[in-house]
């Protein structure tokens, strides 16, 4: 069975040219569309609509950088432990502190601009954390990779978290 970078005939790489996926995401759907298969048997729309569902989670996947690292790493066997693996660097693990102590203060103040300044930062973060992803993927080096997309799933959450009290 073809992996989502074969469907879309893109190279198996984290760094992506979005413009390329989603002419490739419109080929395969313009391909397989239920309206092409109307006068079909219903075995044949079965297929065509399996087809579909497949290019949309292929897209998916793919056009979140997140997403396309996990993918990549379980590609090669990685086992990201995302449950079961909680260990982080003792300076990330510093620097969640401050960053759960600066939230708590801004939030017990009700201080909107310390919440955007945190919330720039965490985004900062997560820009820098997911170029370091990238680099380790391009290296091979899958398990330096689990435990870095490790780290940004912890900081799309706390960005999360952010925007759900900016609600």
């Amino acid at each position: 069975m073809q992996n989502h970078f074969e469907l879309f005939q893109l190279p198996q790489q984290f760094a992506l040219d979005q413009g390329q996926l989603d002419a490739a995401y419109r080929e395969v759907q313009n391909r397989v569309h239920p309206d092409k298969f109307v006068q079909a048997s219903e075995a044949e729309k079965r297929v065509a609509m399996q087809w579909a569902t497949r290019a949309n989670e292929a897209y998916q996947t793919l056009k979140k950088p997140l997403k396309r690292a996990r993918y990549l790493c379980e590609l090669q066997g990685v086992d990201l432990q995302t449950e079961s693996n909680t260990s982080m660097p003792a300076a990330f693990l510093m620097q969640q502190m401050e960053w759960r102590e600066a939230f708590d203060e801004a939030r017990q103040g009700k201080n909107e601009a310390a919440l955007l300044r945190l919330e720039r930062e965490l985004n900062s973060a997560l820009r820098a954390q997911l170029h370091a992803v990238g680099n380790s993927i391009d290296l091979g080096n899958f398990q330096e990779a689990a435990l870095q997309i490790r780290t940004c799933m912890f900081l799309e959450k706390f960005i999360a978290d952010i925007a759900a009290l900016e609600e």
